[in-house]
């Protein structure tokens, strides 16, 4: 059963900053792995599949705790193609937390490669040798990375806009939990018909 809020839960904020700061991490892992072959390709390699099978267990979890607790709507005010364009960039994100260690590991089995995740731990392959398979899910794995790097600029680049032009309260709410009835800036191109009924909107909610 879904649960109706008007706010993040705090284990979704939680895991929304663990997995930022993960993701954020397994990037610049990634990046540091093309360009080095010497012996941190090894030590950076050993981090980078225990890193991504963690992306995955909690994207699973956090996914979870979504159906069981949707988000809180995004403000009445904001355009149209902008709320689209966060949706769309949520299940995006969401589909490559968990597609890309899929991938990965997906593209380790096909090339015979174990994928260890300590000195003890290791996973089965899932699927089989196949050097053409390993050279597509490779490949594959690299563009996804690149998607996976625009899409989460592109978040980070709404939140600063939600924070620091529109003030709604949508950043907030994912930092403390609570969205404030605060001020927020009709976008370019908003017509003063919109501009003044966003007005009397935003006077009701700090009138409450």
């Amino acid at each position: 059963m879904k649960e109706k809020t008007g706010a993040f839960s705090f284990a979704a904020r939680v895991l929304h900053w663990l997995m930022a700061a993960m993701i954020l991490a397994m990037l610049f892992i990634g990046v540091a792995m093309v360009a080095s072959v010497s012996a941190l390709h090894e030590w950076l390699l050993h981090i980078h599949k225990p890193l991504g099978i963690a992306i995955l267990i909690l994207a699973i979890v956090r996914f979870a705790i979504r159906l069981r607790r949707p988000p809180p709507p995004l403000p009445e005010d904001l355009p149209m193609i902008q709320q689209l364009a966060a949706h769309a960039s949520h299940w995006v994100l969401y589909g490559l937390m968990i597609a890309m260690p899929l991938i990965g590991w997906a593209m380790l089995s096909a090339g015979g490669f174990p994928v260890m995740l300590s000195e003890s731990l290791r996973l089965p392959p899932i699927v089989p040798v196949n050097p053409i398979a390993f050279a597509v899910l490779r490949q594959l794995h690299t563009y996804l990375a690149f998607l996976l790097f625009i899409t989460f600029l592109a978040h980070m680049a709404a939140a600063l806009y939600h924070g620091l032009i529109r003030r709604d309260g949508v950043l907030a709410s994912m930092v403390s939990g609570k969205r404030a009835p605060t001020f927020s800036y009709p976008a370019i191109g908003t017509s003063e018909a919109d501009r003044h009924r966003s007005k009397q909107k935003q006077a009701v909610r700090i009138g409450k």
